[in-house]
């Protein structure tokens, strides 16, 4: 139901035509500027009149404004129902990503604890998403709220929590079993019953049953008391004091309850959302997201489109018994028609609460606006650094992204590059990048970096990468000239390019900053240019370590085994089981080698030519 799009003065009334010819009925709306991108997804049980008004009314914001100015036509699709139009809105701004569209930054997939399917089974940190078998408990909004969770389990009901791998191929109990952690299952130092009933308390535990725990850890006690079992009664007395600890310990306890709790703070553009996760009357944990856009909406509005894009969008946790809100959002009955069809049992959304629930939210709307004040503090502080260094560096514009280049190796060895990337707002960490140094003199920091930057800038001329309008190379004039070199071959000469020397004892403050044809920056030691250049010298110097490092355990678990070609994973982990190491494989004979188990007479022969070669 779109048209095309009118040229010159007969753009304005052919629009109004449009828009008024539009039908009152719910569905799904874009507008769409003069090239046809989209600029914005809505949805209306009412399409004419929700239209109309970003183009009519007194009370429209500024970016409201801004985005009418550059709306050329507007494509509706009629929906049968609100909830359509909300499942199909969503599935748009998740294809579309339009600009001017609610975006919070979040970024991260949600945690969960998984129970594998097992004789013994484990309980593992598990991410993404869940086509394994087994069962799913959380989500968790935090890898660490996981961790500590798993830790609280091994230390109440000794359960594993290794990976299939590491539990097949154990000879003897590992340090988990050593620290009273775990009952050694894979050395069969448990009875399978005694394990199962350890592992049904660590299910009920992760479902909120901690009284029903309780109860059935008293009865067990007192029955072994009565038996004259009192190591086995002491036991479950040890077990009864730490869960009653933990229980007492809970941040917030209320029975059986699951529930999302989301509080809104919005103010000078921006906006925050935190949001409490309540799994069977524990909160598993927290989480905030910011806005990644300007924003001129009211603080319901970028609520309802937040609630809209966390259940139907992007992300797709669990769907608790309630969602509990700090605004009343705009299409509650839509989302929770929406939400109980996706759960298929009722699912209530309400901002009106009493008692317990309202402390919730309380809570939440509290938390979120001490971290939307920590977040433009934050914001501005960055800002106002980069703001001092566009001074400092002479730039027609204030930079908006900055890329910092430095390399990390031991005398030479596993040589990686790493590039961070930093905006106007702090560090933007999907953007950072690493390269493996190839092919290049042992230790010449030189040549890696130029190979690094060729690599890098030769994505951003395809257009792969974005272009930084900053370059910050760690290095004194060497690595700058040869950064120079490298733009001013792909055409980038326009990007400002900056190295960043160390100083005496390498101490903070004290670098020489360089900009190129034997010139130096002075800047104030304290001054805010100074701190932001620091700052990504030292994210990169960072990142380029973790790299390094990571690259250097993974060529040094190789070894001369990985370059025989008939010995692969399974017989490589065989042939050490048997001996030990490569030096023992190497010394074995050949009737030996062939006594492993998948080692014929023909391999042992060529396994021995290869180690021993001559």
């Amino acid at each position: 139901m779109s048209s095309a799009a009118p040229s010159g003065t007969e753009r304005s009334s052919d629009l109004e035509a449009h828009v008024a010819s539009m039908p009152r009925k719910p569905g799904v709306y874009e507008l769409l500027d003069a090239s046809g991108a989209t600029l914005y997804v809505g949805k209306s049980a009412e399409l004419r009149s929700r239209v109309q008004s970003y183009f009519r009314g007194s009370k429209r914001g500024p970016k409201i404004r801004a985005l009418a100015n550059r709306v050329a036509d507007v494509r509706v699709t009629v929906t049968s129902s609100e909830v359509e139009a909300l499942l199909l809105e969503q599935s748009l701004i998740k294809q579309l990503k339009p600009r001017y569209n609610v975006i919070l930054r979040d970024g991260k997939s949600y945690s969960y604890i998984r129970l594998t399917s097992h004789r013994y089974p484990a309980l593992e940190l598990y991410r993404g998403a869940r086509r394994e078998g087994g069962r799913y408990f959380g989500p968790y909004p935090s890898t660490k709220a996981v961790r500590e969770t798993l830790s609280t389990i091994q230390k109440l009901f000794r359960v594993r929590s290794c990976g299939e791998s590491f539990f097949r191929n154990r000879s003897r109990p590992c340090l988990q079993h050593q620290i009273g952690r775990c009952t050694a299952p894979c050395v069969n130092a448990v009875p399978e019953r005694a394990y199962a009933k350890q592992m049904e308390f660590a299910r009920m535990f992760l479902e909120g049953k901690s009284r029903e725990i309780l109860s059935t850890l008293k009865l067990e006690m007192e029955a072994a008391a009565a038996d004259l079992q009192f190591e086995r009664a002491a036991h479950r007395r040890n077990q009864i004091r730490a869960l009653t600890q933990i229980q007492s310990a809970q941040y917030v306890y209320s029975g059986s309850r699951n529930a999302d709790v989301f509080g809104i703070a919005a103010g000078s553009g921006r906006a925050a959302v935190h949001g409490l996760f309540i799994r069977d009357g524990r909160v598993l944990g927290t989480r905030n997201w910011y806005s990644k856009n300007e924003l001129d909406q009211s603080a319901s509005t970028i609520l309802s489109e937040f609630v809209a894009q966390f259940y139907f969008g992007r992300v797709e946790p669990t769907v608790p018994d309630a969602v509990l809100t700090s605004e009343a959002l705009e299409d509650v009955t839509a989302v929770a028609k929406a939400l109980s069809d996706r759960a298929g049992r009722r699912v209530t959304v309400a901002d009106q609460v009493r008692s317990r629930q309202a402390r919730w939210v309380a809570m939440a709307r509290e938390n979120a606006e001490l971290s939307l004040a920590s977040h433009l503090a934050a914001k501005e502080s960055v800002y106002d650094r980069f703001v001092e260094l566009r001074e400092a560096l002479d730039l027609d514009d204030v930079p908006e992204r900055m890329a910092c280049f430095d390399i990390s190796h031991s005398g030479g060895e596993a040589p990686v590059a790493s590039c961070v990337t930093f905006g106007q707002e702090g560090p933007i960490k999907s953007d950072y990048r690493k390269f493996n140094i190839e092919g290049v003199v042992a230790g010449d920091d030189y040549a890696s970096m130029e190979q690094a930057l060729q690599r890098y800038f030769r994505r951003v001329v395809s257009e792969e990468y974005t272009r930084p309008d900053v370059l910050v190379v760690d290095g004194g004039r060497g690595q700058l000239a040869r950064a120079r070199e490298v733009l001013t071959e792909l055409q980038l000469d326009d990007v400002a390019t900056i190295g960043v020397a160390k100083g005496p004892r390498r101490k903070p403050g004290q670098e020489t900053i360089c900009v190129g044809e034997g010139r130096e920056l002075s800047l104030l030691r304290s001054g805010g240019a100074m701190r932001l250049l620091q700052e990504i010298r030292d994210e990169a110097h960072r990142f380029a370590i973790d790299a390094h490092r990571g690259r250097r355990m993974r060529s040094r678990r190789r070894s001369s085994l990985d370059e025989i070609p008939q010995v692969g994973p399974k017989r490589k982990r065989e042939l050490l089981s048997r001996f030990g190491s490569v030096n023992e494989i190497k010394n074995a004979s050949i009737e030996d080698l062939s006594n492993v188990p998948g080692i014929s007479k023909k391999i042992a022969e060529d396994i021995r030519a290869s180690l021993q070669p001559g």
